[in-house]
């Protein structure tokens, strides 16, 4: 009787002390189901297909999934472990290894070893181009549909986040140094 007792004992400690570490985490692998069941097709096989996922205990096992392991992994390390990928990406100037591992990509030239660091810093929002351990903005997120961009001088500009604020910002790339162009011809 007394090692029943100890055992739950045991066991709900471990529990509560999980549920004091105010770790409410992003619960990722739950919102990725969502998301994909979101653009399974119309609002009404969405909605059956949410209701099987319910039953077969699809969501719950997510989620129980997120709260005892994934969200205990990303309170202590920073880093959810879904987020981590690698892909390899051919273009017409080489084939580059991006590695995403939750705070920013390393973009790896396969054919030349040459690597690039590109950081995201939650604090000020900021995308960073991380050059021998030193971050340098190249973009930083105003609000849902602008971002502040970095200029050729070194300012940073406000560029509106539609087809009509992003050519806006290219051609005034181009304008500003006309070698550009060739690059931006690939975008």
């Amino acid at each position: 009787m007394k090692k029943r007792y100890l055992t739950v004992g045991v066991v709900a400690l471990l529990l509560s002390s999980m549920t004091f570490t105010s770790c409410i985490g992003s619960f990722r692998l739950t919102n990725s189901v969502l998301k994909w069941n979101n653009q399974v097709g119309s609002k009404f096989l969405n909605e059956l297909v949410f209701f099987a996922f319910w039953i077969l205990p699809v969501y719950e096992v997510t989620s129980l999934a997120d709260i005892l392991v994934l969200n205990s992994i990303e309170f202590w390390t920073g880093r959810n472990p879904l987020t981590a990928s690698t892909k390899i990406v051919d273009t017409p100037h080489g084939r580059y290894e991006i590695t995403c591992d939750g705070k920013g990509y390393t973009i790896k030239n396969t054919l030349t070893d040459e690597t690039t660091r590109l950081d995201f810093i939650e604090e000020t929002e900021t995308w960073a181009l991380n050059h021998d351990g030193e971050l340098i903005p190249f973009m930083t997120f105003v609000d849902d549909t602008h971002v502040k961009m970095v200029t050729p001088e070194g300012d940073f500009r406000v560029v509106e986040l539609s087809e009509a604020g992003v050519m806006a910002y290219k051609t005034e790339l181009i304008n500003t140094d006309p070698s550009l162009l060739p690059a931006m011809a690939m975008y």
